[in-house]
């Protein structure tokens, strides 16, 4: 065992050069500084020279002798390489983490009540959250797997539909309880309409002018009203009797199914232009842990659409 003993006194004598420091390498490498100490003298005795420059107190002084500064980058070199076999290793198995991409809204009012469920499939694969709406580079920022809301064309990314969607407002109960609620989808004019601005960019982002005309109404001013940029923040105004939302169905659906809100006028469907993706890149489909976690994104949604009211 000898190749794994000088192997880990390597590592320790890397982290103690570069930290300047026994205690910061130990800290690096939880062990302690005394564990790095011996690793190093271990390294040194099978060497038969110094790696420090030695006080009078037979301290390192922490300056590495001439020949070990000059073997420092292969050293290196090669516990870089050493990190990245084992990665490859790493990427046959469900071992390890799986970085996924998804909104803010998508996490808290979709992903987050049912992830549960692949954690008991695979308990050994690690998922790690990336929550944002800005565009994320998958390459540089070593993202495996995301969901997407768009049109379905994501450049050099692959991409699943997921779910289709629909838009509807919704309000909470007591608000109808409390003013009576609009009967009539003429009503909206005099409630406050609550917007989600989170997508404000993509064409085709459904918006209340774009419910409003494709449910023939007319008559209904949406310049005020309470303006939010997040969706799930959007749902939670409507729960707490703020005004009408007008909800995408996937963010909603919970809510709606639970009576934290009430679908409206349920006669008038107007689906969405956008549905949500499944959006990896295409050289990293075959990675175990993401291939796991995509077929149950997909089993998922099955699940999710057969208890739709029309399923």
């Amino acid at each position: 065992m000898k190749s794994l003993v000088h192997l880990n006194a390597l590592r320790a004598f890397e982290a103690s050069a570069r930290h300047q420091s026994f205690s910061a390498a130990a800290a690096e490498l939880h062990v302690t500084p005394a564990a790095v100490g011996q690793l190093v003298r271990t390294l040194e005795q099978w060497l038969g020279a110094p790696l420090f420059h030695r006080g009078a107190s037979g301290k390192a002084r922490l300056a590495p002798t001439d020949a070990a500064e000059r073997a420092l980058p292969d050293i290196r070199a090669g516990l870089a390489r050493l990190a990245v076999g084992l990665e490859r290793l790493q990427e046959g198995t469900r071992n390890g983490p799986l970085t996924v991409a998804v909104s803010p809204a998508f996490a808290a009012k979709w992903l987050l009540p049912r992830i549960e469920r692949f954690q008991a499939e695979c308990p050994e694969t690690d998922v790690r959250l990336d929550t944002n709406l800005k565009p994320v580079d998958f390459a540089a920022q070593q993202i495996d797997i995301g969901v997407r809301y768009g049109a379905g064309v994501w450049p050099g990314l692959a991409a699943e539909k997921l779910m289709d969607e629909e838009v509807y407002p919704v309000c909470s109960p007591e608000l109808l309880r409390r003013q009576g609620g609009p009967r009539r989808p003429a009503d909206l004019a005099g409630e406050t309409l609550i917007h989600d601005l989170s997508m404000d960019g993509p064409l085709g982002f459904p918006t209340w002018d774009a419910w409003l005309e494709q449910a023939g109404i007319g008559g209904v001013s949406t310049r005020r009203g309470m303006k939010i940029n997040n969706s799930a923040a959007v749902l939670q105004a409507a729960i707490d009797g703020h005004g009408i939302a007008l909800a995408r169905s996937v963010m909603a659906h919970d809510d709606v199914a639970a009576r934290r809100l009430v679908r409206l006028f349920p006669e008038i469907v107007v689906p969405s232009t956008l549905a949500y993706y499944v959006i990896y890149r295409p050289d990293m489909q075959a990675l175990p842990r993401l291939d796991a976690f995509r077929q149950w994104l997909l089993r998922e949604a099955a699940s999710y659409r057969s208890h739709l009211p029309d399923a």
